[in-house]
């Protein structure tokens, strides 16, 4: 392995267990098992480091949305498997639950910006993937971004924040069954 994977398998563990505000360079470098020097070599500075990390990790998010993904399967069945592993992934993947706790908690300006890229990046995938449906002419044409952004707020509010003020969780079959009855009925043509 070349010293800049070294590097970046350094930081994203540091960057996961400790975040963005409390991991340093001196971290990465011990981790690593490099002079503090050679990180510069490769990184300009933190922020750099951190998003060259992120936009690894969203690039891994999309690839497990698409390994899900049947191409002769409806919109609906794979919009909803894409971002049920889109949100499965958020939960459990250490350095973006981490980023999540610490945006929480600390409101940190560089993680809050990592975390809009995220959804950028969870938007536009839909949206393409919306617009693949709209030009096979199974789906209405609508604006993407704006359905991709809905359906991204609502899955999130149903699978992560019902829990917050119920106290029975909505099983994925009754969230599937929701929103084809819902969000994805009125787009159907």
């Amino acid at each position: 392995m070349d010293r800049k994977q070294e590097i970046l398998l350094a930081a994203n563990k540091s960057f996961s267990l400790f975040g963005y505000k409390a991991t340093t360079m001196e971290q990465i470098a011990k981790i690593a098992n490099v002079g503090k020097g050679t990180i510069y070599n490769f990184f300009e500075n933190k922020e750099v480091l951190f998003q060259e990390i992120v936009l690894r990790m969203i690039e891994e998010m999309k690839q497990e949305a698409l390994n899900v993904i049947i191409e002769e399967a409806p919109f609906q069945q794979n919009a909803h498997a894409a971002l049920m592993k889109m949100l499965e992934f958020r939960e459990t993947h250490q350095l973006y639950a981490k980023i999540i706790d610490e945006e929480t908690q600390w409101k940190t300006p560089a993680v809050k910006q990592v975390i809009g890229q995220v959804e950028q990046a969870i938007v536009s995938f839909i949206g393409e993937k919306i617009n693949k449906y709209v030009q096979k002419g199974e789906i209405r044409q609508v604006n993407e971004e704006l359905v991709a952004y809905l359906l991204l707020k609502a899955y999130v509010g149903f699978v992560n924040d019902w829990n917050l003020t119920h106290d029975d969780s909505l099983t994925e079959e009754e969230i599937a069954n929701f929103f084809q009855d819902t969000i994805f009925r009125s787009l159907a043509i």
